[in-house]
This record gives structure tokens, C-alpha cells and sequence, in this order.
């Protein structure tokens, strides 16, 4: 019973935090690459639409994962039809870890050699072309490793949400490990988060050091 218990835990955290990264990863490269092309000496400077752009995302980085989920609860419910559940929790975890990735993302963006860029606009490189085939390629092992700590931050915070009814293992760890006073369970969970975290970044950092070497 318990070890279906705790299966299903973990699978529904997995479902919480995969559907929202993968969305966060759409999202926040686009997003990062706009904050990095429309920013002063960019090669789409737009200063008024990088300040909106940047205060927008500052907005929502700014404001804990869990007052922003219950400031999210009448969106919520539109979106998805409810505010119980798994699905329910991929809503605020998504628009919380959207702008926490875009500005990781950023800063790899912002640290590929300038010369590379100056030297495609030389060659008479398409601005499009600078980004998919400089920009993107030399940040890509940044990205990578900003992404891989943006999913161990979304795992905290589903196991945050998870406490509150979205499910998961937060779920099992409060409703049984907690208010049952159940120290057992409360330890299972924390090896299983630890285990997760741990999997996750070993595997974001061997990918950022592949992509590292090419």
C-alpha cells in the first residue's frame, strides 16, 4: 500500500514538474533571447520594450512560490478547471519558473564573446541567423546547466504545492508525514526528493559538459 502510495507520488511530482519545465523551457530561451537582442547595443535594441520586458519578468521572480500560487487560484481555475491537483499546480509552477529561467538563460546569453557576433554581422550574417547560429549554439551548455537548476527549484516547490493539495510527494510527506506525526514516511520522502535532486543534477551536468566540449 505504502510503496503505491509513495509510486504515485512520485510520478504525479514528475508529471508536475516535467509538463511545467518543458513549458518553461518554450517560453524562457525566446524569452531570454528578446531580453539579451532588444537590450542597449543589442541587435535589436529596443529600450523600451527590454525595460517592460525586464520589469514584467522582475515582477514575477520577485514574489514566493507560494503566495504567487494562491494569487494564481481564479487563473488557475480558468485554465485548467480547478485548483486541486496535479494539473492545477503546473499553472503557477510554470509561471514561476518561466522568469526564474529566462534570466539564467540571459546570463548565458550575455556572456558569448561579442567578437563572435561582430564577426557574423561582418560576414553579413541575418540578424536570425546571429542567434539561431552563434548565440544559441555557444550558450547552449549555460542553458543547459540554468535549466537543470531551474528543475531542481521546481521540484522544491512542487513538494511546496504538493502540501497544499496539488499531490505529489509534498503531499504524502505533510498529510501522512507530518499530521500523523509519522517520522517514517517524513524520511522516505526526503531520500526520494534528495535522490531526484541528486539524479537531476548529475545529469544536467554531464549534458552541459558534453555540450561543453563540442
Amino acid at each position: 500500500m505504502w510503496a503505491e502510495r509513495l509510486l504515485q507520488g512520485i510520478v504525479d511530482t514528475l508529471l508536475m514538474v516535467g509538463v511545467s519545465s518543458f513549458i518553461a523551457l518554450i517560453l524562457g530561451v525566446p524569452l531570454a533571447v528578446i531580453l539579451v537582442t532588444s537590450s542597449k547595443g543589442g541587435i535589436y535594441e529596443a529600450p523600451v520594450v527590454n525595460r517592460v520586458l525586464g520589469a514584467f519578468v522582475n515582477l514575477f521572480r520577485s514574489v514566493p512560490f507560494l503566495i504567487l500560487m494562491v494569487a494564481l487560484i481564479p487563473f488557475t481555475r480558468l485554465i485548467v478547471g480547478t485548483t486541486y491537483g496535479v494539473w492545477a499546480a503546473v499553472v503557477p509552477l510554470t509561471i514561476a519558473a518561466t522568469p526564474f529561467f529566462a534570466r539564467i538563460a540571459e546570463v548565458s546569453l550575455r556572456e558569448v564573446d561579442h567578437g563572435l557576433i561582430e564577426a557574423a554581422q561582418a560576414m553579413g550574417c541575418r540578424r536570425w541567423h546571429i542567434i539561431w547560429h552563434v548565440l544559441l549554439p555557444e550558450a547552449r551548455p549555460g542553458i543547459v546547466g540554468g535549466f537543470t537548476i531551474t528543475l531542481v527549484t521546481m521540484i522544491n516547490s512542487s513538494a511546496m504545492a504538493g502540501a497544499i493539495g496539488a499531490g505529489g510527494l509534498g503531499d504524502i510527506a505533510y498529510r501522512y508525514g507530518y499530521q500523523r506525526f509519522d517520522s517514517q514516511i517524513m524520511l522516505t520522502v526526503i531520500v526520494l526528493l534528495v535522490v531526484l535532486v541528486a539524479f537531476i543534477q548529475f545529469g544536467g551536468d554531464r549534458l552541459a559538459k558534453v555540450l561543453n566540449k563540442r
